[in-house]
């Protein structure tokens, strides 16, 4: 079996597995995330309101822009059909810093074909990128999707030489809900192994803030944030299920041994500022260092990413903790 084959079949479902061990085709990953990549099984649940929490649409990978040693495979982590994830690795040079991009949609929508364009951007730089999908809020209630999550990151160092990838040096960056889904992870138990930081656009880390903020005097997008947390809670609220949204709630989470943190907001957009800032207090009352900058206006998650500088800012905070790729 060659190694490709034998990668496909590790990171397979078992139903996967069990087809391979009997004799039968196991499914090779798809060359490139493009969406049709995505299992049919899997029905689009896009967000319906704007702001949009995930960037336009992109074009499957451009062999002009991605480097010529680098290889784009879609593997499964679990057997849920959102349980996947495009992997980019380069099969030259040392073992790469690895970057993991969790795609946002109000934790019920998205998906990770949203994230190609950021996805190549790192690859360019020299690391390791996956774009992964997670179980939706319909799909499963919390903790599925940080789970997810979790679940993803430790397949990929499992396989880390494989990947070309050291399992010792990786950041998280999250759009929006995906922004949660990376703190979250972040701050869960007391620090990850080789998580050297994490990014967040527009998180909106406290659901606690998000249910109180989205009453009938929030506006329209606070509103629906407020449905969205309650849906992921399992359509309990705070007062029903106590436990659910203290495990949500990020900023009660914070451990000496998490990573450092940066997360990015607009001024005047519906997941406030305010809500980075009580974890950056709970982590700074833990020794953690977190960053938290404020862009004027009401940009949020992606289309604030595209404003001038918060990229450019983002690459150099995780450069200077991943170290640049030499050779």
């Amino acid at each position: 079996m060659g190694a490709a084959a034998l990668a496909a079949l590790m990171l397979a479902p078992p139903d996967a597995q069990a087809a391979a061990s009997a004799g039968a085709p196991v499914h090779r990953p798809s060359a490139s995330p493009a969406p049709s990549a995505t299992p049919s099984a899997a029905p689009s649940a896009s967000p319906s309101a704007s702001p949009s929490p995930s960037p336009s649409p992109s074009a499957s990978p451009s062999p002009a822009l991605t480097p010529s040693d680098v290889r784009i495979h879609t593997y499964a982590y679990g057997s849920h059909a959102r349980q996947i994830m495009d992997v980019w690795w380069h099969t030259v040079g040392p073992r790469r810093p690895a970057v993991f991009v969790i795609h946002g949609g109000w934790w019920s929508g998205g998906d990770k074909k949203y994230m190609t364009s950021i996805s190549r951007s790192y690859s360019q730089l020299g690391y390791t990128v996956v774009n992964l999908d997670y179980r939706l809020s319909g799909d499963a209630a919390w903790p599925a999707q940080r789970t997810d999550v979790l679940t993803a990151v430790n397949a990929v160092r499992r396989h880390a030489a494989f990947f070309n990838t050291d399992p010792s040096r990786y950041v998280l960056i999250g759009f929006s809900a995906g922004g949660h889904l990376a703190a979250a992870v972040g701050a869960y138990g007391d620090g990850r192994p080789g998580l050297r930081g994490v990014v967040g656009i527009s998180p909106p880390v406290s659901p606690l803030s998000a249910f109180t903020d989205g009453s009938a005097f929030g506006s329209k997008e606070q509103q629906k944030l407020r449905k969205a947390a309650i849906k992921l809670a399992g359509g309990c609220t705070p007062a029903q299920c106590p436990r659910v949204w203290s495990s949500m709630e990020v900023p009660f989470h914070a451990s000496a041994g998490d990573p450092p943190m940066l997360a990015f907001h607009s001024s005047e957009e519906f997941v406030p500022p305010y809500q980075s800032e009580m974890l950056e207090e709970s982590l700074a009352s833990v020794g953690v260092r977190m960053t938290v900058k404020t862009m004027a206006g009401t940009q949020h998650s992606a289309p604030l990413y595209r404003e001038p500088g918060v990229a450019e800012t983002v690459q150099a905070w995780i450069i200077a903790r991943l170290g640049r790729v030499a050779g």
